[in-house]
């Protein structure tokens, strides 16, 4: 039980594995869901490692792991000028509105965050004289592809504002590359997995809440559309191999990050929960008119990048899940606490009037 709860990475460094031990690299999301693992594993991978968030999930904090974490400084990513940038060879950008609903309840303001603001951070990184902008995009941007395997020569095919803004990005950002400024695209899957800022709105991990929580999934689809997944440290892994490899290995381009095994249909996730979690029921629909559907071939990122291997598949996600939610005893509310689902707690900072309608923290004086 102990090794399915660790938060080790995942993937160990073979000895003659680079190490880039005096790179300093900006992580932008530091305090989120991947930026929590990412952090400490760049730290040990040898990085000189700054954080920034805006800080919008701080109040969302699981559990503790132990590990160090460097300091990360409060900002919003839409104030960054170049100065702010100096001194600084890589940027691993995570920091945006992140999932399909939370983007779909204000496009107008997803689009300024996501596809302007990453622009604009990743011109004034080039203006810095920052040599490398690692951004995680999706494979969402697939859209709804059927039965047919996507690889990142594939035509994108969007279907949210969140998708939308990823392939804006990856289209403007790719415009800016030269010999001093190169980017690199890592397609994720659908993210899963322990984190001790955990999300609840991403497709595995709510399942395993709902089991735990009240011993019933029921879903409303029929459990048939496709979705690649990828766990939090193996998405963290690649960032770091990418950051390792030569330069020219990975200038502008793009990787799907997964494993082709991980390719999964939304009910093989709900049966794998349902296996690590015994006394659940797990109950299907009917299609609920969500027509995103794709699979994903991860190829790629396996050739170019070979010291990178996912050590996570669906079944052992499900298992650390339970594994977790035993050792903190989870409760209910937890599960259900806003921090823990992106768009629940937006609102909650708008509700409360601690952020203004641009998302923008307000300033208060209780002094």
């Amino acid at each position: 039980m102990e090794d399915v709860v660790s938060l080790e990475p995942a993937v160990r460094e073979s000895a003659a594995a680079p190490r880039a031990k005096s790179a300093r690299v900006l992580v932008t999301g530091a305090d989120g869901f991947i930026g929590s693992v990412m952090t400490p594993l760049l730290l040990a991978r040898g990085f000189d490692v700054v954080g920034l968030d805006t800080g919008y999930y701080r109040a969302g904090l699981l559990y503790h792991d132990g590990k160090d974490r460097p300091a990360t400084l409060t900002r919003d990513i839409r104030t960054l000028v170049a100065r702010d940038l100096e001194g600084f060879d890589a940027i691993v950008h995570l920091a945006e509105l992140s999932n399909d609903p939370l983007c779909q309840h204000d496009p107008k303001k997803t689009y300024e965050i996501n596809h302007l603001g990453s622009v604009a951070l990743a011109k004034a990184a080039k203006d810095a004289g920052v040599s490398r902008f690692v951004y995680a995009s999706s494979c969402s941007i697939y859209g709804a592809a059927g039965d047919s395997t996507k690889t990142e020569a594939s035509d994108p095919d969007p279907q949210t504002a969140y998708a939308h803004c990823k392939m804006l990005v990856e289209r403007d950002v790719q415009a800016l590359a030269d010999d001093n400024f190169s980017p690199t695209f890592m397609r994720n899957a659908t993210a899963f997995g322990a984190s001790p800022r955990i999300r609840f709105d991403i497709v595995l991990n709510n399942l395993a809440g709902l089991a735990w929580t009240t011993g019933r999934i029921s879903m409303t689809s029929d459990g048939t559309p496709w979705r690649p997944l990828v766990h939090v440290q193996d998405i963290c892994s690649a960032v770091a191999a990418a950051l390792e490899a030569p330069r020219e290995t990975v200038a502008n381009q793009i990787f799907n990050v997964g494993d082709n095994g991980n390719n999964y249909r939304v009910r093989e996730i709900a049966e794998a929960i349902g296996e690590a979690f015994p006394n659940c029921k797990v109950e299907f629909g009917n299609n609920a008119g969500d027509n995103r559907s794709y699979r994903v071939s991860f190829d790629k990122i396996h050739s170019v990048l070979p010291g990178f291997r996912c050590a996570w598949t669906a079944q052992r996600g499900a298992q650390q899940m339970r594994a977790l939610f035993e050792h903190i005893a989870m409760t209910e509310p937890e599960f259900n606490a806003p921090p823990f689902t992106r768009l629940r707690q937006l609102q909650k900072l708008l509700d409360t009037k601690q952020i203004d309608s641009d998302f923008y923290w307000r300033q208060h004086d209780f002094s």
